[in-house]
């Protein structure tokens, strides 16, 4: 009988597969490890380094609103009015388009004044928000990748332009968790008339695991529907249904460990319960005196509807809550601050809307010692063009404007009075570089105290990051105390 032989010896097979015998161990130890560990992915963490800010308030103005109406001051606009815009070669894409058809110059029809010790010229339609350009760091000239509302809404809210990445509240939360275990760590509060563009996608959780996704208070009546226990159900009772759901999702959960939801599910069983103690109060704002009432503009009904959301984020930042995304503006339309036409009669109101209630946040935040320890940043999706190509309109609008968003930022350990970026004379591209998009988020999240270029997740087989392939922090507005 012939005798069997081997092909290697024992020693070299085990030599040849070692790589692999030792991953499976990994693997498993790994594995045993997660198991054995009950984790909360909420709980705080530290920083990257140390910063002020310990909460984000981040306002997010729907449609693209018009920096020349607003925060930019061109004067030169109303020499060259109703004439056609001088060579701009640096100009591509869309907006090239736009300049190539026949087009004129459509000057501010407001009027601007200088505020504060600097003397920044502000539109009078924002004398609250002029009265405070001192606290405020404004960054001119940003770049977004796209001039149609969807995809430059998702790039400003989450870094690209396609649905499906985080959002800066969620790669915030993600980074730091929250101090309040009681209360979501990721609050979105809407416009009570509707939703922005995109809906939903622009607080999602993405690639993250579900549980940093945005949770919806309404902006008006009562901010969370069910959230009182029902007659009858006494809290042991209800303690013992959860209990005994925790086990179900549990059992499931490890049956596929791959699936976020599973967890994000069971957290919010668990958070629903702790939200009955703490969440009441946190939303009730009959308690707030008249004085606070008034400083948000409740007392009058043109501004109430933001007040009330402007107050709701300061109640949740004060409560450990944090990042509290506010949006105002529905879809693209009449409520929003896409004003194609007739921007001397709806800008005005977009203004007026929320003038009076940001300026009581950031008053009311200052007052309480919360500014140093809260970021607020405003923005929209896009700037606006100073020119359009109706030559008949007798109440023209303006168009999208790509290369000239605003943003300013206030708190934390924001450089207060400082400017960065400008646009030319006409406001339709950056006087020198643009600044892209990616260094402003680059910039919120190092204010912080995260860093963009560590601050990853593994999708796909690569590191994702907010910021893609990495921004530049903008240090002329951030002050000399962050890291």
């Amino acid at each position: 009988m012939k005798r069997y032989k081997p092909g290697i010896s024992r020693r070299e097979m085990l030599s040849r597969t070692y790589n692999g015998i030792g991953a499976m161990a990994l693997a498993n130890m790994l594995a045993s490890d997660l198991a054995g560990s009950v984790t909360n992915p909420l709980a705080p963490r530290g920083a990257h380094f140390k910063a002020k800010a310990k909460g984000c308030i981040f306002l997010f103005m729907v449609g693209g609103v018009s920096q020349m109406d607003s925060f930019e001051y061109k004067p030169l606009l109303k020499k060259y009015e109703g004439k056609r815009l001088p060579p701009m070669p640096k100009v591509t894409g869309e907006l090239a388009g736009f300049l190539d058809q026949p087009h004129r110059i459509i000057p501010s029809p407001f009027e601007f004044k200088p505020y504060g010790q600097r003397g920044m010229h502000v539109s009078t339609l924002f004398p609250a928000i002029g009265e405070l350009v001192d606290d405020l760091a404004f960054i001119h000239g940003i770049k977004v990748d796209n001039n149609n509302h969807g995809p430059a809404t998702m790039h400003v809210t989450t870094g690209s332009q396609l649905q499906g990445s985080p959002s800066v509240g969620a790669w915030v939360t993600y980074g730091l968790g929250t101090e309040n275990q009681n209360l979501p760590g990721y609050v979105v509060v809407q416009d009570p008339r509707g939703a922005p563009v995109n809906g939903s996608a622009v607080w999602g959780n993405g690639y993250l695991p579900a549980t940093y996704q945005g949770t919806v208070f309404k902006g008006s009546g009562t901010p969370i529907l069910d959230l009182a226990r029902p007659a009858g159900l006494t809290a042991e009772r209800q303690r013992r249904e959860f209990d005994e759901l925790r086990f179900l999702n549990e059992e499931h959960r490890r049956e596929h460990p791959e699936v976020s939801e599973l967890e994000a599910r069971i957290s919010a069983y668990e958070l629903a319960f702790r939200m009955q103690t703490e969440a009441p109060e946190a939303v009730d704002m009959s308690k707030e005196t008249g004085a606070t009432r008034t400083l948000y503009g409740l007392d009058n009904p043109i501004t109430e509807p933001f007040g009330r959301q402007c107050l709701m984020a300061r109640r949740l930042v004060e409560r450990g809550v944090r990042h509290v995304l506010l949006t105002h503006g529905v879809e693209i339309g009449r409520y929003s601050w896409d004003d194609h036409g007739n921007i001397g009669e709806r800008f005005p109101r977009h203004a007026e809307e929320v003038d009076r209630p940001v300026a009581g946040l950031l008053k009311d935040l200052k007052s309480r010692g919360l500014l140093d320890e809260t970021l607020v940043v405003w923005t929209s999706e896009m700037g606006r063009t100073s020119f359009i190509s109706d030559a008949t309109s007798a109440k023209p609008g303006r168009g999208h404007n790509q290369y000239g968003l605003v943003t300013w930022m206030a708190g934390g350990a924001v450089k207060r009075g400082s400017t960065v970026g400008a646009t030319d004379d006409f406001s339709v591209m950056a006087a020198e570089e643009p600044i892209p998009l990616r260094d402003v988020h680059a910039t919120i999240l190092h204010l912080m105290g995260l860093n963009d270029q560590r601050l990853t997740y593994l999708q796909g087989g690569r590191f994702r990051k907010l910021t893609d392939i990495g921004g530049q922090v903008l240090r002329q507005v951030v002050g000399s105390s962050s890291g």
